[in-house]
């Protein structure tokens, strides 16, 4: 049985997140940590998750802190800290003012907790879980995030219905950025165990529509209900269990890759990776040649953003010794 902490409880994702997370049955506590000040709606939030426990007969041990050495012990620590995104904002945008706090909030997981895996869920992902991984000093396979996971799911979600099969049916991810220039693999994608390309309606399959509503998707819920809540909860929560139950799932999140992708690496970002309780390790794939030009300029736009993120940081004074 284990300990999961999230780092920005009081945020709507973070709420939700412990929600479903507290469904696991590998989960044993889950500490809520939220910053000062925020100690009367840490507790009212714990209340309301008590009692939903309850009526669920859910029964994990809930605890709240302002202190971020609460993390100590846990096995996954879930970090959706940081201002969230606006509707009209680029995640890119967010880049600079979320990579303080998450800077900070690293240093001192790395110092508390060496063995901890570190989950990140704050915007733009790639580039904070590079931010993550640098600032905990941690190894690679300890620190991931979201990524393209819920992207993957999206996109899923779009091929059953226009394929009218369930959505257990289709195997499909996208890579590279968790926006605007991911990449779907088609090449990838099967239905029933058949790839796609080799059903007739293949030919008639609206993919490009498909892939700007995967990409708008975040941006449209935003609009429309001024956050995305439920799909990353679930999505965080299947990654935790995943991770717990040592189930060894190949999963699209964002990862540190070395060479796994045509010899192309050296970033995080989202790839297809193998999940288990030893934490996420990227495995190698042969994609379409197109697929790797689209993926290969992606890695570069991340790239190039990370390093100008890290020159900033390094030039704030903030320093991984």
């Amino acid at each position: 049985m284990s300990k999961v902490a999230i780092v920005g409880a009081t945020g709507n994702v973070g709420t939700f997140a412990a929600h479903a997370i507290s469904e696991i049955p590998h989960v044993s506590e889950i500490m809520l940590i939220g910053r000062e000040g925020r100690e009367s709606l840490l507790e009212g939030i714990a209340s309301d998750l008590n009692d939903s426990f309850a009526a669920c007969g859910t029964y994990t041990r809930l605890s709240t802190s302002t202190r971020i050495d609460a993390v100590a012990g846990a096995e996954v620590i879930v970090i959706t800290a940081g201002v969230a995104r606006k509707a009209g904002q680029d995640r890119l945008d967010l880049a600079f003012e979320n990579a303080r706090i998450i800077a900070g909030i690293s240093q001192q997981v790395g110092q508390i907790d060496r063995a901890a895996k570190i989950l990140m869920i704050t915007n733009p992902v790639d580039v904070m879980t590079s931010v993550a991984l640098h600032y905990s000093g941690k190894d690679p396979h300890l620190v991931f995030g979201l990524g393209t996971h819920l992207d993957s799911m999206r996109l899923k979600n779009h091929i059953a219905q226009y394929f009218r099969v369930h959505v257990s049916e289709v195997h499909t991810r996208i890579i590279g950025e968790h926006g605007l220039s991911m990449v779907p693999l088609w090449s990838a994608t099967t239905i029933g165990g058949i790839q796609i390309s080799n059903l007739p309606a293949f030919s008639r399959l609206p993919m490009k529509d498909m892939t700007e509503a995967v990409k708008s998707s975040g941006e449209n819920i935003i609009r429309q209900k001024g956050s995305t809540v439920y799909g990353p909860g679930e999505a965080i929560a299947t990654l935790v269990r995943t991770m717990l139950g040592n189930e060894n799932r190949i999963l699209t999140v964002s990862a540190y890759i070395h060479r796994e992708v045509h010899d192309i690496g050296d970033v995080c970002i989202g790839v297809p990776a193998r999940v288990n309780r030893r934490g996420v390790f990227p495995v190698t794939i042969k994609i379409d040649e197109s697929e790797v030009q689209a993926f290969r300029s992606s890695v570069e736009k991340i790239r190039g953003i990370t390093q100008t993120i890290h020159g900033r940081l390094l030039t704030e004074g903030f320093s991984s010794e």
